[in-house]
């Protein structure tokens, strides 16, 4: 340590400008620039941190007595300096008491040394000229603060002779804000004996020429009994203190405000936000058009022009009047102009009105010339935004209302603020473009209309979630199955984004799949709970993320109904989904008790079954989640809402739509919406004919005949060579391939569907007959015929089924195959 370089013995001059602040625990208080060019620390690197952390040495015996005391004292000191050199120089240091009796120190250069033993006389006179020539302004005030004297830094500062100022108070020399302040704290020292310790924000003081922040020291100048004789003010510079704790304020408000959404709006409109709140008087951000859209931005050629949309502004002026591009609309930035160079090179720049670059840029733009001239705008400062190695756009930073001119600490906080925004940006971006495919794919594999139902009027409404929330995986779906039967499902599936979307899709299918086999409810949802269980696995923790890394986050809700209009009824079955809501003709709304069945993706658990009667008329609303719940809103409330809208249903389906969603949606909505409602009807007997079969080859013939008779009766005799073939084949397979009983039944719904039921549970099947075979041609036959055919199981065996769509139906498919030609 003794070897360790020093930059001279016996006391080095210390800056005239060198002050300190030492409050009574020992940390630094204040840190002036001729501290910071003596050691070489800024501000922010001492100010709050142990003063003890600057000695190079132990502090002489005679100084720590001093201390002890809380008395006055000049001393050498060694200090270690930024690099780690010791420095000694001599200083002074003052005791300063506030108002709960603790010891601050002002430490400042010693430039006079006693000489021993001096006279009284001639301590006097070396403290006077202490007072005139220390480099901090100080002031006396009398027991009425009026002034007495100061010394000539204050006197400078105050732009008076210390006669011109004497007998007045500080209100007196200048009143004006906040002066008045300062005023009315030194009556109170005088008056309370307390000194009072201050910083103030930064203000121009009448013998300046540019603003400073002060910290005041206001001591009481006591005799020995104690009363209070006047006062004394000592004013330190902290401006570059102040900048320092004001940039770090800055960068801490942008890491809280900035990114609050994922929305690429309002994330440019939140940096601007706080750019203005922090170093600038007009702020514009300028994003390229590919970023905006969500699309990933391509590398600009310098000789091209720039196209980019003005995203966000913000002025100290109401109204942005210094803009020239509106908000929201989009221009052009010039090849070589400022911000296309801040675009191209990814380097920040600040220029003077004047400077060669911007003078040009300005003069090729009438409007923006004009601007600069009218708000007499001084200094503008270009920061690209960059994340991720590619430019997203440019902030533009101008002053005018603010004297000073934008410097280089400016443009690094300027950066630093443009990079964290930068990167919320390209998130909200990539967001943007993960959402829209992901809702462009959901909507791909919902259905764009529902098909037409003789068993039901149908409407329906989804409703994406709002722009602050991911696309999720509900779904809904309307299948129509055999005998004028229809299915009803609605169902979402867990987590959000494309992923959801596309799990969604592929259940989709399989319900269609497994609907049109023909299965029970609750086997439906057994089978469909296998698919999930399997494409979880197949998926595994890696494909679905950190977030999904337990089995059976490939989850979903599934409701699943089918209602018959020859019965009357509806079969239910639910997969951990909302409970669906009945309105019966008469009005009366509830929730159905469905028994409760695990979610998809669970295994193991088994789901049931629930029939419940519809009559005509009967109103079915089936629903997600994102309707009934809400923050703060218990989902029991939300079903009381749903069911008090639908016991008043408008004139129509679609109009009970849009009474539900104004009544029971939450509004903001966080997830997707989902409402599908079905209002029954009832196929009546004359819709409806069916006749019981013998076991015998014999009764083909009659069963052919009735159907006939049946066809003749309802108008559509030109149906009755395809429906007696097929009637013929159906009846003549089920006699002589199942068992008793045979059915044979008629359905005139929106189509024409012929049935024929037997006890055997073996499913038919197309074969093809070979030249010389005598059978294996009737399900041949019935699909060349028959618009669609297909069997399903029943609770006694099964039924073999045949449509044929109604001569109208056939007329309208014909003309829209060929339209009529002029």
């Amino acid at each position: 340590m003794d070897n360790e370089p020093d930059t001279g013995a016996g006391g080095a001059a210390a800056p005239e400008d060198f002050a300190v602040v030492i409050d009574a625990r020992g940390a630094v208080m204040v840190w002036s620039e001729g501290a910071g060019r003596l050691l070489g620390y800024e501000p922010e690197d001492v100010v709050g941190r142990p003063a003890a952390g600057l000695l190079a040495a132990r502090l002489p015996v005679a100084l720590r007595r001093h201390l002890a005391a809380r008395e006055p004292w000049t001393s050498d000191l060694t200090l270690r300096n930024r690099h780690g050199d010791r420095v000694t120089v001599q200083l002074r240091g003052t005791p300063l008491a506030d108002a709960e009796g603790r010891t601050h120190w002002v430490v400042t250069p010693a430039e006079v040394t006693y000489a021993a033993g001096p006279t009284e006389a001639g301590a006097g006179q070396l403290w006077d000229l202490t007072l005139a020539q220390l480099p901090l302004p100080v002031a006396v005030y009398d027991s009425e603060a009026r002034f007495v004297t100061c010394n000539q830094v204050m006197s400078r500062a105050m732009g008076l002779k210390p006669e011109e100022m004497r007998g007045l108070t500080l209100w007196e020399m200048y009143p004006t804000p906040p002066l008045d302040e300062i005023d009315r704290l030194q009556h109170q020292v005088v008056r309370t004996g307390e000194m009072i310790f201050r910083e103030e924000q930064p203000f121009r003081a009448s013998g300046e020429v540019r603003d400073h922040a002060w910290s005041l020291f206001l001591s009481p100048l006591k005799d020995r009994a104690g009363e209070v004789l006047g006062m004394s003010a000592l004013v330190i510079d902290i401006t570059e203190q102040y900048w320092a704790r004001r940039r770090l304020a800055v960068l801490n408000d942008a890491s809280v405000r900035i990114g609050s959404t994922l929305d690429v709006t309002r994330t440019a409109e939140e940096l601007a936000e706080v750019a203005v709140a922090g170093f600038a008087d007009f702020v514009t951000v300028d994003l390229l058009e590919s970023v905006v859209q969500g699309h990933e931005p391509q590398p600009i050629p310098p000789a091209t022009p720039v196209v980019f949309r003005r995203t966000a502004q913000r002025s100290v002026l109401r109204g942005c009047p210094e803009s020239v591009v509106p908000a929201g609309d989009v221009d052009v930035y010039p090849p070589g102009s400022p911000p296309a160079q801040a675009l191209n090179t990814g380097r920040g720049a600040f220029y003077r009105v004047g400077d060669p670059p911007l003078r040009e840029w300005s003069a090729a733009s009438p409007a923006r010339a004009e601007s600069i001239r009218r708000f007499k705008i001084h200094s503008v400062m270009m920061v690209p935004l960059r994340a991720r190695g590619v430019t997203l756009g440019v902030m533009h930073l101008l002053r005018h209302r603010t004297a000073d001119p934008f410097v280089q600490d400016d443009l690094t906080l300027a950066e630093e603020i443009a990079a964290r925004a930068a990167l919320s940006i390209d998130n909200a971006r990539r967001y943007t473009r993960e959402h829209r495919t992901a809702l462009t794919l959901q909507r791909s594999l919902l259905p764009e209309r529902l098909p037409r139902a003789e068993a039901a009027d149908l409407a329906y409404r989804y409703l994406p979630a709002g722009s602050g929330g991911e696309v999720g995986g509900d779904w809904f779906d309307v299948i129509a199955l055999s005998g004028g039967r229809v299915a009803l499902v609605v169902g979402d599936v867990v987590g959000h984004g494309v992923h959801a979307a596309a799990t969604m899709g592929r259940l989709r299918t399989a319900v269609r799949t497994l609907a049109d086999a023909d299965f029970t409810p609750d086997e439906l949802l057994t089978r469909l709970d296998d698919l999930v269980i399997r494409l979880d696995r197949e998926e595994g923790p890696d494909m679905r993320g950190q977030a999904e890394e337990a089995s059976g986050e490939v989850g979903a809700t599934c409701l699943y109904a089918v209602y018959d209009p020859v019965a009357g009824r509806c079969d239910l079955a639910r997969a951990g989904h909302p409970p669906p809501v009945l309105v019966t003709p008469d009005g009366t709304a509830q929730v159905l008790d469905l028994p409760v069945g695990p979610p998809l993706g669970l295994g193991g658990l088994p789901f049931e079954t629930a029939r419940i009667d519809m009559g005509e008329g009967s109103l079915l609303a089936l629903y997600t989640d994102g309707l009934i719940e809400a923050p703060g809103r218990d989902i029991d409330v939300g079903l009381e809402l749903l069911s008090e809208a639908l016991r008043r249903p408008a004139a129509d389906l679609e109009g009970t739509c849009d009474e539900v969603l104004r009544k029971v949606r939450p509004d903001p909505s966080a997830d997707d919406i989902v409402l599908l409602l079905a209002r029954t009807s009832t196929l009546g007997a004359g819709q409806v004919h069916t006749w019981p079969l013998p076991m015998d080859p014999a009764a083909v013939a009659g069963a052919r005949k009735v159907a006939a008779e049946q066809l003749d009766a309802w108008g559509l005799a030109e149906l009755e060579f395809a429906t007696e073939l097929i009637v013929s084949e159906l009846v003549t397979n089920a006699i002589r391939y199942g068992n008793d009983p045979v059915q044979l039944r008629l359905i005139r719904a929106d189509a024409l569907i012929c049935e024929v039921s037997d006890g055997s549970s073996t499913a038919p099947h197309l074969r093809r007959a070979r030249v010389f075979d005598e059978g294996g041609r009737g399900l041949l036959l019935v699909a060349q015929v028959a618009e669609r055919w297909g069997s399903r199981q029943t609770s006694v065996g099964k039924t073999i089924w045949a449509e044929q769509p109604l001569p109208d139906e056939r007329a309208r498919e014909r003309d829209s195959r060929h339209p009529a030609r002029g």
